[in-house]
């Protein structure tokens, strides 16, 4: 919507309420034209209901205003007498419209004082419910968020089964642009499943002031640009465009921010000519090479905690070369049944790592190499694993353009996950110059996220209309990627994150559950040293969970004294 449109549909609900209050205005002893008068309606309704005048704020912050309307509904009811619980049923389930049966057609008598009622207990339950939700909803919206890490994308540094605290306040709080949505959850409802959300009303993109700016290294929480899934891990439904805010929630590193020349070099991150540092508590990984001297087997596997490897295959390289080869283990990429990227290749034979069904290795007439594997680790560990004696050869290995996923953009057939650039991250008010060749680059930028019409005709560009050799971008674009390198689905498939996706700031695990652990052996299964432990900063991560439950426990003494001491005084 418009903020034209807004403004009619603001107007359109002050004159709703108008009509279904004015009659009780005046019972309350006020004047008729208090309830058509925007803001200053809401002002007095307050002091009629004897709710603090900052309620009025809240019935204008989306998502929570939805909350706070049922909660007025309720007041309003209960503050000229309609005290019955199906009198307030009927006023939350006919979104307020009962108001107006009361309004028109019921002789009420306005109570003042209805908190020295006895009927008021059960209208008192319902209103702390809401506002109970209302506070929640707040704090979920526009202060900090629970998330939880669903996938190995940034292992070592966040683990799978990490709960995390996420702070909307250093970026800035995204005003919700889905405004009419179930509270505290974002684009399913649990247990039945269904959408959370209407797509209708949606405001236009506003961010509260926050206290820093995305910077490299940080580890940042954004809505996935590219999402267009059902739901989470559910293979085989039609896709979904879902409303900005309301797509999925990825987790990565930022790695590279407005302005900068980004290059990726045998998987190292480079920026603007120098490789870029990342904090000591990055703990990156690559699938390596590793050969041994003898077959490899489970016991040499799980004496070094491997968890990540995939199998080597030798392929002779006229094999290899085959265009049915090559069309059958792309078809395998794409049905994801199985994926191969080549490692190395002489004259005779090509050497190749991944996962090949056995049905279809046999189809091809290969087999895997006994003493070879592709396993997943940090430099640091890979260097310690050439100290073990079993070991031959250790080398990280790189992507090759054959036979590898396709990488941001789609026309580069030489970039790989491992090598690519240079790019120009793309910087509110900054222009750059547009031509056919780096076109595939901004292409979604210029279209999808800054809504412009864009044609090509040969070698000429029409960006709405107008024939363009250069753009000015409107937004700011980052650059993210998983400290898991080789198993990440990040910028390096999909390209930028505009700054109007990003979500918030982890800033602490509160809790860590072990997902190879089952909950029979719940010691085992919580991660117990990385519980209260900050996601940012420097050094070996510590854990505040013994503080955290000292204060509890003195906050929980201090409380129930407090209440001992008060009842006293009350008898």
């Amino acid at each position: 919507m418009t903020l034209y449109q807004w403004f009619v549909f603001f107007l359109v609900v002050q004159v709703i309420h108008f009509l279904g209050t004015w009659k009780l205005y005046e019972k309350a002893g006020r004047k008729r034209w208090e309830a058509a008068i925007p803001i200053y309606n809401a002002v007095v309704l307050m002091r009629i209901l004897k709710r603090p005048v900052y309620w009025v704020i809240l019935l204008f912050v989306p998502v929570v205003n939805l909350i706070m309307f049922p909660v007025i509904w309720v007041d309003i009811l209960r503050a000229f007498g309609k005290n019955k619980t199906s009198d307030l049923i009927l006023g939350i389930i006919t979104c307020g419209l009962y108001i107006y049966y009361i309004n028109y057609t019921q002789d009420v008598t306005y109570i003042p004082n209805r908190e020295d009622r006895v009927e008021k207990k059960g209208g008192d339950t319902i209103s702390s419910l809401l506002f109970a939700i209302v506070v929640a909803t707040l704090v979920h919206t526009y202060v900090i968020q629970p998330f939880t890490i669903p996938s190995a994308s940034l292992e070592k540094t966040l683990l799978i089964g990490d709960y995390l605290f996420v702070s909307k306040l250093n970026y800035g709080a995204r005003v919700p642009l889905t405004t009419v949505a179930a509270p505290m959850v974002h684009d399913t409802i649990p247990f039945i499943n269904k959408r959370s959300y209407s797509n209708w009303p949606q405001l236009p993109y506003m961010r509260l002031p926050g206290f820093e700016k995305v910077s490299k290294n940080d580890i940042v929480v954004f809505n996935w640009p590219a999402d267009t899934v059902h739901k989470f891990f559910e293979q085989g439904v039609p896709g979904v465009n879902k409303p900005l805010d309301k797509r999925s929630n990825y987790v990565k590193r930022c790695v590279g921010t407005p302005g900068d020349v980004l290059e990726i070099k045998n998987g190292f991150v480079y920026i603007n000519g120098s490789e870029l540092k990342l904090s000591d508590r990055a703990r990156v990984q690559y699938y390596h090479d590793v050969e041994t001297k003898q077959p490899i087997n489970d016991a040499f596997v799980r004496s070094h905690g491997f968890t990540s490897f995939w199998r080597f295959y030798n392929f002779p390289a006229d094999k290899w070369e085959n265009n049915v080869i090559k069309e059958f283990l792309n078809d395998l990429n794409e049905k994801k049944a199985g994926f191969l990227y080549e490692a190395s290749r002489d004259s005779t034979a090509v050497q190749v790592w991944g996962y090949l069904p056995a049905d279809r290795a046999m189809q091809l007439g290969v087999t895997p190499i006994d003493n070879r594997l592709a396993i997943n680790m940090t430099l640091a560990e890979a260097q310690q694993l050439k100290s073990d004696p079993q070991v031959a050869h250790v080398e990280k290995v790189i992507a090759t353009p054959y036979i590898a996923p396709k990488v941001f953009p789609e026309n580069n057939a030489e970039w790989t996950q491992d090598n690519m650039g240079p790019i120009t991250m793309p910087e509110e008010g900054k222009t750059v110059e547009l031509t056919t060749e780096n076109l595939p680059l901004y292409k979604r930028l210029i279209t999808i996220y800054e809504h412009n019409d864009l044609k090509v005709t040969g070698n000429e560009i029409r960006i709405n209309g107008e024939v363009a050799t250069s753009y000015t971008f409107k937004q700011n674009y980052y650059w993210m990627m998983g400290d898991n390198r080789h198993n990440s689905e990040d910028s390096r498939y999909w390209g930028f994150v505009p700054e109007d996706h990003i979500v918030g700031k982890p800033v602490f695990i509160w809790l860590s559950l072990d997902q190879n652990v089952s909950w029979g052996n719940p010691m085992k299964k919580i991660r117990w040293d990385r519980m209260f432990t900050t996601v940012g900063g420097e050094g070996k991560p510590v854990s505040y969970l013994i503080p955290f439950l000292v204060i509890l426990f003195a906050w929980l003494v201090f409380d129930y004294f407090r209440k001992k001491k008060k009842n006293k005084a009350a008898e």
